[in-house]
């Protein structure tokens, strides 16, 4: 049985660690406490502690992270027991090279329970260089919780939770401008920072807190809108056979893609303050985000959405299988470069679009991912409205005709929706013999649609797509074709 994962282990098995893992030098571990990070996901292990600690061991941010805890799921001991210690494999293509690295990553000083350790996760409010707040409580955690007390320990919704942190730091320091915090939510919400800093706001006026702490807030906080991008599934299938070659334990252990992106809106200060971002060209800060948003919704979301039915229903499972058939490889790579990059609804330069479609690729051809076809289709028909759609509309608005591949990959989808029953309000449909579930929630409306198809009558529902495709000349017939 091998030992954990721990500052100990590493000071007395450096020398037979070091060919294998790239090991943090021992000074790291006193480096002060300069983040406090809501949430203990693997995004934010595997992209922002990764960029954290990256800039940490060249010289550069030089702070850990205090890690809250906010669920009632468990405790902290997993990470307490380990130092806060992980190890990070990174594995795949990279302008069509393979890359591996293996990495612990020391960015985590310690990891405190909302539940059991609030006063302790309060009296990080105290530290003067105590200088950003991370998040990632999932889409459902910035929320308004009407009655949501900040004097609860701990209140129940991460914005009341980060509401009474700086409500603590207000009166330690006297609302000075220096005290203020850099605030970056990375849920996966349009809008996060402004979102966060909205219901913040409300939560502090419900709270009937004072208006000079309400004005600190609003004048010496900035609350970023934020984009994140990295696939970090979490612990691989293989994890035993690579902790065996390591020597040790790690219940922490994440993979992820060497492709990462973080798209901070902020302007210079924000850009002083977050130092880590020198260090990786992944970590981006603009005062306009919007193009990454873009190009990520449409290149890379909007190819999964239009192929992932076709791909599964010609029998394949994962992505990476799907890019290892020539032929379908093809069809992917030109329905991307070919016909979405060329009709993004934003304003963007055609190399800036090859050059991200062409990363795109990489990451679906990754070999070491395995990201299921049927992951891709759940809420199928509102992610093809919204991924797709619009991209659709400035095609014909550019080309007045219908995208052919587009067209092909519209009618695999519909095609999938094709379901044949319903058990329990589930539906589902059948490929090769096989039954799979199909996660809509317009999978009803097809159920019906199907008894008698008819294709016009689908495609004129505004309901559906917020527009009259039938209006698209050739598009109906492109599609028909297809069915």
């Amino acid at each position: 049985m091998n030992l954990k994962l721990t500052k100990s282990l590493l000071s007395t098995t450096a020398n037979q660690l070091k060919n294998q893992v790239q090991l943090p030098d021992e000074k790291l571990f006193s480096l002060p406490e300069k983040v406090l990070q809501f949430g203990t996901g693997v995004l934010l292990r595997g992209l922002c502690d990764y960029f954290i600690d990256k800039a940490n061991k060249q010289g550069i941010f030089n702070g850990r992270i205090v890690v809250v805890k906010s669920t009632d799921k468990g405790g902290a001991d997993e990470f307490n027991e380990q130092d806060g210690l992980f190890t990070h494999c990174i594995k795949g293509l990279e302008n069509g090279k393979l890359v591996e690295e293996t990495i612990i990553n020391c960015s985590i000083s310690r990891t405190l329970s909302a539940r059991s350790q609030w006063q302790d996760i309060l009296a990080c409010a105290h530290n003067p260089e105590m200088q950003v707040v991370i998040s990632n409580t999932t889409e459902v955690g910035i929320a308004l919780l009407e009655t949501d007390k900040v004097t609860s320990s701990p209140p129940q919704s991460f914005p009341v939770k980060l509401l009474a942190f700086l409500y603590e730091r207000w009166k330690v320091f006297g609302g000075t401008a220096q005290s203020g915090m850099v605030i970056i939510p990375t849920e996966l919400i349009v809008g996060n920072g402004d979102k966060l800093q909205g219901i913040v706001l409300e939560q502090a006026h419900r709270n009937n807190l004072e208006p000079e702490f309400i004005e600190w807030i609003e004048n010496h906080n900035r609350f970023c809108n934020s984009l994140v991008d990295r696939i970090v599934p979490g612990k691989p299938e293989n994890s035993t056979e690579i902790l065996q070659k390591l020597g040790y334990d790690d219940d922490l252990l994440v993979m992820s893609e060497v492709y990462r992106l973080w798209a901070i809106q902020g302007d210079e200060y924000v850009k002083k303050v977050l130092s880590f971002a020198q260090v990786d060209e992944g970590v981006i800060i603009d005062k306009d985000i919007e193009i990454y948003r873009e190009l990520k919704l449409r290149l890379l979301n909007g190819t999964h959405t239009l192929t992932s039915g076709m791909a599964y229903l010609l029998g394949f499972k994962y992505v990476k299988d799907v890019m290892s058939n020539g032929y379908l490889s093809r069809i992917i790579t030109n329905l991307m470069l070919g016909e979405l990059a060329l009709a993004i609804p934003y304003k963007v330069d055609s190399k800036v679009a090859d050059r991200f479609g062409r990363m795109v690729l990489d990451r679906f051809r990754n070999p070491y991912i395995n990201h299921k076809l049927l992951d891709i289709t759940v809420q199928y028909t509102t992610k093809m409205r919204m991924r797709n759609i619009p991209i659709l509309l400035e095609y014909y608005r550019q080309f007045g005709r219908a995208p052919e591949l587009f067209a092909m990959g519209f009618a695999a989808y519909l095609q999938f929706m094709h379901a044949i029953k319903e058990v329990n309000g589930v539906y589902y449909g059948e490929c090769n013999g096989e039954h799979y579930a199909i996660t809509c929630n317009y999978a009803p409306y097809f159920y019906e649609a199907w008894n008698d198809f008819d294709l016009h009558k689908v495609l004129s529902n505004t309901s559906l797509w917020g527009e009259d495709l039938t209006k698209l000349k050739g598009f109906e017939e492109s599609v028909a074709k297809y069915l």
